[in-house]
């Protein structure tokens, strides 16, 4: 008796034999495309790493379910089945578990689109959402945890004491560790320049830091915010009045500022692109964030096509570091600005003079772009206007430097830059100035090159 004399069991054997052969080719498949593997293996390992945790794994560690493999030798030999939906939740869901203190709430920040920028240029522009740390929301809450936690491993810091953290800051550090410093046990110091906007000191007084508002002053000068910071920290550890010891964080020179955007932030711009980056655009006033995530996209991720831009506001040295070799132009040398650091109204970057930070990373940088205020207050509105973005003047020099730079990469590019901070903290500044400027009632060019005055170059 033969299978054709009993079609329905014929049907059912047919059925069978194809399941089968499914099941056998989407096996072979998987190892006919190792770089998927490969790729998936390295978001495990940098979600791991950073202590992600997943909806079934609160604690980012592994379990059962994510490290168990199946081995098959059928065909092309061992395929290792893996739980990539776990996996996935620990790369992009930033505590769907309990995370421990406001110090777990730092990192994992959204990549967002600008689609009003990326349908201007034609390139998709992307965005790292660093106001959506959860302690001093900006990319400072890294670099002031990274700086603790070094301190505290050599002894420098030690909860409990009555130490004091001293630093000289434009606002979004002294922030970041003013709410790290309470969270940890530590009191904080902040000396800062009498130009910032207001809303910031009024914020470091809330969270409980002692806040010194000083004259602009050349960094030679001895009463410059970062000299007079150090000093201060020298002068606390001196008074032996008890055993606490006052600490100068230095972020412009301590290499903790860069190693905490190499370590974390350029890690998930890889992850969250699929490694997909074309350029990376940035300002820089310590040059932690540029020169950190630089290092990690071409010598850790080793993407070697990535351009890395450097945004650069009008009045600092750095665009003509990059482009020329020499920190001023003509224009800006001792004698011709208003301000002697930047003359400009853009807070939190741009800088005269060439920090162990940015030089961590400056022979990564490809190119820069100049912006002028009047770039950055239209493009600080019109990301209100267009896309419901809020954001302060770094940020603005951002995306106006990433517009830039996307039209001088073929169409279709991927472009990220940073929201640093939220335009809360300018109010009294920047966005003064855009009301003043009339940018908020007169109507405006709906064509973005129009508005900030750029060549569309391609």
């Amino acid at each position: 008796m033969s299978l054709s004399d009993h079609p329905r069991a014929y049907g059912t054997a047919a059925v069978a034999v194809a399941f089968a052969a499914g099941v056998l080719v989407t096996l072979g498949f998987k190892d006919l495309y190792p770089d998927l593997e490969s790729r998936y293996q390295q978001k495990r390992s940098w979600a791991r790493k950073h202590g992600h945790a997943s909806a079934s794994n609160p604690s980012g560690g592994a379990t059962e379910n994510t490290t168990r493999r199946r081995r098959s030798s059928i065909f092309w030999g061992p395929v290792a089945l893996e739980d990539h939906e776990a996996a996935e939740d620990a790369l992009y869901l930033r505590s769907p578990g309990i995370v421990s203190g406001i110090e777990g709430c730092i990192g994992g920040t959204p990549l967002l689109e600008i689609h009003s920028l990326s349908e201007a240029t034609g390139r998709t522009i992307l965005a790292k959402a660093e106001f959506l740390n959860g302690a001093g929301n900006s990319p400072k809450d890294r670099v002031a945890l990274r700086m603790i936690q070094a301190a505290e491993e050599e002894g420098l810091l030690v909860p409990g004491r009555g130490d004091t953290i001293y630093e000289g800051t434009v606002g979004s550090t002294g922030i970041s560790i003013a709410v790290l410093a309470r969270a940890k046990g530590y009191r904080a110091h902040i000396c800062m320049p009498d130009d910032q906007s207001l809303e910031k000191s009024d914020l470091l007084h809330h969270l409980g830091a002692t806040v010194e508002r000083v004259p602009v002053a050349p960094i030679a000068s001895p009463e410059h915010f970062v000299n007079l910071a150090r000093r201060r920290a020298a002068e606390h550890t001196a008074s032996q009045q008890d055993d606490s010891r006052g600490f100068f964080a230095d972020q412009f020179e301590n290499p903790a500022n860069y190693q905490a955007h190499q370590a974390a932030t350029g890690p998930e711009i890889v992850a969250q692109t699929d490694g997909r980056v074309d350029a990376f655009v940035a300002g820089a006033g310590t040059g932690g964030t540029v020169a950190g995530v630089a290092r990690y996209l071409k010598d850790d991720a080793k993407i070697p096509s990535v351009r890395v831009v450097l945004a650069d506001p009008q009045g600092s040295g750095l665009y003509n570091k990059i482009r020329h070799g020499v920190m001023y132009s003509a224009t800006e040398k001792e004698g011709t600005r208003r301000r002697q650091q930047v003359d400009s109204i853009v807070e939190g970057v741009g800088i005269n003079r060439v920090t162990d930070n940015f030089e961590a990373g400056r022979d990564l940088i490809d190119d820069a772009v100049k912006v002028t205020d009047e770039q950055a207050c239209k493009m600080a509105r019109w990301l209100v206007e267009h896309d419901g973005i809020f954001v302060g003047s770094s940020s603005a020099v951002n995306c106006v430097a990433a517009v830039v730079a996307a039209m001088s990469l073929p169409k279709g590019s991927r472009i990220v830059t940073i929201l640093c901070d939220s335009g809360t903290r300018h109010l009294s500044k920047l966005w003064k100035r855009i009301g003043e400027m009339g940018l908020e009632d007169e109507p405006k060019p709906d064509d973005l090159f129009t508005l900030l005055a750029i060549k569309q170059s391609r």
